[in-house]
């Protein structure tokens, strides 16, 4: 069984075509995708489901990605964030990393590098829950 399999990941984009294609691209990757347009529906998708992984646009209508961010963080649910942004700053980068965001990533972004941030904040929450279990 391919190891993507069982990593649940949840994309938050409000721009319909990019979530259509970015879903397409990491289930032709192997992973579990749901998509969402808004952080009140992306707040919802977290609480019914085993979300493993987040990927979260920042500039959205309503609800932006770091009020998602500490909402999810609130949740004190076992869930990794990537944030995803065409309107990439400092400041942005620095509120996300306040924020415990695993990764910060700028539109478009390469999918085989999405691909293995995803990968790589399933390992780390694994490693991160071993440690705590010692």
């Amino acid at each position: 069984m391919d190891e993507n399999k069982l990593i649940n990941v949840l994309l938050v984009d409000d721009e319909e075509r990019f979530r259509v294609t970015m879903v397409t691209m990491l289930k032709k990757r192997g992973f579990e995708v749901r998509a969402v347009g808004s952080g009140i529906e992306a707040l919802e998708e977290i609480r019914k489901n085993n979300i493993d992984v987040v990927v979260l646009d920042i500039m959205m209508p309503g609800m932006n990605g770091h009020r998602v961010l500490r909402e999810i963080n609130k949740l004190g649910l076992d869930v990794e964030v990537i944030m995803l942004t065409a309107h990439a700053s400092m400041d942005s980068a620095f509120e996300g990393l306040h924020n415990n965001v695993f990764a910060y990533m700028c539109k478009p972004c390469d999918v085989e590098l999405l691909v293995n941030r995803i990968r790589e904040a399933v390992g780390w929450r694994k490693l991160w829950a071993e440690s705590r279990e010692s």
